[in-house]
């Protein structure tokens, strides 16, 4: 039965629950646990109603049960097993509602003993709330609650006089704290929420009152306190306040020194350094100031730290400039080093720039000094106080003063008197006013300038000018010798009249303004104009037509007007020549003349160009002649050589053994033949080549050209000739000379002519050498024989035409080998020497320029 009833009841044997508060939203909701505890109360007080309607049921049917039973025991033999069934349903649901009844009575208990639990717990919840409520009424502190995204829950009150706002206000806190302590509070709370990362601060509103905020987070909730501080907590709060703004000025300090270009430097008691800037750092040539720290690198010399260490005190810092060595220049620095309990500390500012300019300005000073006394013009400076500072050699030459007097600096009054004393300044009859009048320089804006007459016969002009700072400048200007320049001028203006009447060129003189302001007789001879016409103010317009009828022409008078009028910036000169209708022919030149004025000349050149023009047409003549003697060369050498071509080849023909056999005679005489033929065919291509070179229809053939088979050919080819001269022919010339862009017919012409002349002229037995090698890109080679040399009047002609040597050579010539040397090797822009001496042979020199690309060049 036992074990039935605590099935039922789940814990008849656990005795009284321990009652417990309910928790809900926000904290202790008495109201809402009283509501909980109704509901249940009325559902159990509904169930026992229930269970007390079927107890009563259960007693009304119990004697008729017993009356049943004793019936069915009297006649247990009369029912039927329908009966029995029937009964003993009866009897369980009897059962069953006394069980019921039994649970439902122990259940009413506990429900009573839950239900007085609940009410003292409830009234213990509601004491506590109102002892957290006072307490959180306090006007010392106030808590913000967030639950979830709920809108925050603000409990308690700060003191009026923090100026905290006590409506929804309060969470904007930009309206009621410092800008700096709003924002860290801000992101503290926005970490509080978000990561759940609590934080202790201190916060200072803008009354300067200090707050202490505190964020947690409990229960899923985040709340943050804030706690007006007492006494000592606000002062240590101001304390550290303090401590957090002189830690960020010291940061912002050394910041801004790091940023600055000028070194500066913190040391402790012994003299080491503990800070230094990054222009200490970059002065000591260190990586890094920590680096310069580390090491102990020194800006200042040894002499100047004890220097300044000797000498600075706490009330009196160390100012001066000092000279040291920064990046291997001489620099010299304004250092300034102060004494603090903890050390010193200095800064030095870069001066070499302005001791620079302090010593070029005192060089200027000096210069302008040494400028002045070398100056012919008197020159006297007055400081503010109108005593002398400075004076010239001029100054002293002019008035005579003595040295010892102007040394003593005198007040310019004072100088004035002396020099009225000494009768040096003109007479005046009221000195006074005079004087005053003079020294009022001091008092004025601009330049004060007057003539003075002096008693000797001088005339100054004297420029009195005021100084902006103070004093005064005076300048006594000569103008005796001006007067007198002045007349010997006007006298030379009367001469230079005389002389240009005299001249026979024209010459007219015209202003600015396009007017005549001189002219001569020859001027107005040349154009035929009256003197009348070009009286001085006569417009060049109207006196280009009164020259019309002898010259009328749009580059005529038109031009000179327009040189002469001309507003351009640059004056221009020009000059030309023009021809009359009379046959005259004159040159003339526009002269720009000081004074913005104009000379017109005009020379007669008619005999002179008449001469010219003949000698033009002369040398007209002479050029066509040349032409034609060009032509005739050209004519006669094509003609000439096709007649030699066939007698060469008759003459090889007689000499074939098909024609028949020659005598000994005949066979000398077709040697003669042959021979003479090939030196008039040599003759007549020579000529032919020249006269292409002069008529410049001369081509070159360029084609790459290995030296080594050019020298191999021109050894074959000169072979028979060299043997003939009974010579030798050295070559030397290293084993490989490359190759060379050049026409290959031209340059081994060069070769054999060069050869061929140095053979004729070479003694029997001898040789004659062939130098070559490279320059870069030019082939270079010289030719020497041992001959009888060129004496010195005679090499300046060796390269002209028909210039021969015959009377020392082997064999006689037309004097065209050389001068076709030099022909071919102009055209390929080289170049050609000889050295020769009488006596000791003759060296040919000969450099060939390598072109980039193959063309083809026609002579120049």
């Amino acid at each position: 039965m036992s074990e039935v009833k605590n099935s039922l009841t789940g814990q008849a044997d656990d005795g009284a629950r321990t009652p417990r508060p309910f928790m809900a939203g926000k904290g202790f909701k008495s109201a809402t646990a009283h509501e909980a505890a109704k509901q249940e109360h009325g559902s159990l007080a509904r169930f026992l109603k229930i269970c007390a309607a079927g107890t009563a049921l259960a007693a009304l049917a119990r004697p008729v049960l017993a009356q049943s039973e004793q019936q069915a025991a009297a006649s247990a033999h009369l029912f039927t097993s329908s009966q029995v069934v029937g009964v003993s349903v009866v009897i369980g649901v009897i059962s069953a509602a006394l069980l019921s009844t039994l649970w439902l009575v122990r259940q009413r208990g506990n429900l009573e003993n839950e239900s007085r639990e609940i009410r003292s717990a409830l009234s213990d919840a509601q004491q506590r709330i109102s002892q957290y409520q006072a307490l959180i009424a306090d006007k010392n502190r106030r808590i913000v609650i967030w639950d979830g995204n709920s809108r925050p829950e603000l409990l308690g009150q700060l003191p009026p006089e923090t100026g905290a706002p006590q409506d929804g206000e309060f969470l904007a806190f930009g309206l009621w704290l410092k800008s700096h302590s709003a924002s860290e509070l801000e992101k503290a709370i926005d970490r509080l929420r978000e990561a759940a990362q609590s934080f202790d601060m201190v916060v200072e509103t803008i009354r300067d009152e200090i707050l202490e905020a505190q964020g947690r987070v409990s229960g899923g909730r985040a709340f943050v306190r804030f706690v007006a501080l007492n006494n000592l907590r606000a002062e240590l709060a101001e304390l550290r306040i303090e401590r957090d703004r002189l830690i960020t000025s010291i940061s912002a300090f050394q910041t801004m020194l790091d940023a600055i270009d000028m070194p500066a430097w913190q040391r402790d008691p012994a003299g080491r350094l503990t800070w230094v800037n990054q222009a200490y750092g970059d002065a000591v040539e260190a990586r890094s100031p920590q680096q310069a720290i580390n090491e102990g690198r020194e800006m200042l010399t040894t002499v100047a730290r004890e220097r300044i260490r000797a000498t600075t005190t706490p009330e009196s810092p160390f100012h001066d400039k000092i000279s040291t060595v920064v990046r291997g220049n001489r620099t010299f620095f304004d250092v300034v080093d102060v004494k603090v309990p903890g050390g010193s500390a200095g800064i030095a500012i870069d001066v070499s720039d302005i001791e620079a300019v302090r010593a070029e300005l005192e060089r200027t000073l000096k210069s302008h000094a040494e400028t002045l006394d070398h100056l012919a013009t008197p020159v006297a400076i007055f400081d503010g106080e109108r005593r002398l500072q400075f004076y010239n050699q001029a100054f002293v030459a002019l008035w005579e003063l003595d040295i010892a007097f102007l040394e003593g600096r005198p007040d310019n009054s004072e100088l004035l008197e002396r020099l009225r004393a000494a009768k040096k300044l003109p007479d005046q009859l009221n000195w006074k006013s005079w004087k005053e009048a003079a020294l009022s320089v001091y008092r004025a804006l601009d330049t004060q300038s007057d003539l003075w007459h002096l008693p000797n016969g001088q005339t100054l002009r004297v420029f009195a000018t005021a100084h902006p700072q103070g004093g005064a400048t005076w300048v006594f200007e000569n103008l005796t010798e001006q007067v007198d320049l002045e007349t010997r001028y006007n006298t030379l203006v009367k001469v230079q009249g005389e002389t240009i009447d005299h001249l026979s060129e024209g010459v007219a003189v015209f202003g600015p303004d396009g007017r005549i302001r001189l002219s001569n007789p020859a001027f107005r001879a040349l154009w035929g104009i009256t003197e009348t016409e070009a009286k001085p103010g006569t417009h060049i317009r109207a006196l280009g037509e009164a020259c019309a009828p002898s010259y009328d022409r749009p580059d005529g008078w038109k031009t000179f007007a327009e040189l002469i009028t001309s507003f351009d910036d640059e004056r221009r000169s020009s000059q030309g020549t023009l021809e009359l209708f009379s046959g005259l022919v004159l040159d003339y030149a526009v002269i720009p003349l000081p004074n913005a004025q104009t000379m017109l000349t005009f020379v007669n050149m008619t005999d002179s160009v008449r001469a010219e023009r003949a000698l033009t047409e002369k040398n007209e003549a002479l050029r066509k002649a040349d032409e034609l003697k060009n032509d005739f060369v050209q004519h006669v050498s094509y003609e000439l050589r096709s007649p030699l071509t066939n007698i060469i080849g008759f003459t090889d023909l007689l000499r074939t053994p098909g024609v028949g056999p020659l005598n000994e005679r005949q066979a000398e005489y077709i040697d003669h033949i042959s021979t003479s033929s090939s030196v008039l065919l040599t003759l007549v291509n020579d000529i032919l080549d020249l006269a292409t070179v002069d008529a410049g229809i001369m081509r070159l053939n360029y084609a790459e050209i290995d030296l080594n088979d050019l020298l191999d050919d021109v050894s074959m080819q000169i072979a028979d000739r060299l043997h003939e001269s009974g010579v030798a022919l050295e070559i030397t010339a290293p084993a490989y000379l490359g190759t060379i862009i050049a026409d290959p017919q031209r340059l081994k012409q060069i070769l054999l002519k060069l050869l061929a002349n140095a053979a004729n002229f070479s003694p029997e037995g001898t040789s004659i050498s062939l130098e070559c090698h490279r320059e870069g890109t030019d082939f270079v080679f010289s030719v020497r024989d041992h001959g009888p040399g060129i004496s010195p009047d005679m090499i300046a002609t060796v390269f002209d035409r028909f210039a021969t040597g015959a009377k020392s050579g082997k064999r006689g010539g037309a004097g065209l080998g050389l001068s076709i040397v030099d022909s071919f090797v102009s055209l390929h822009h080289g170049d050609v020497t000889i050295d020769s001496e009488p006596g000791k042979g003759t060296t040919v020199v000969c450099r060939i320029p390598s072109v980039n690309i193959p063309h083809s060049a026609a002579a120049e």
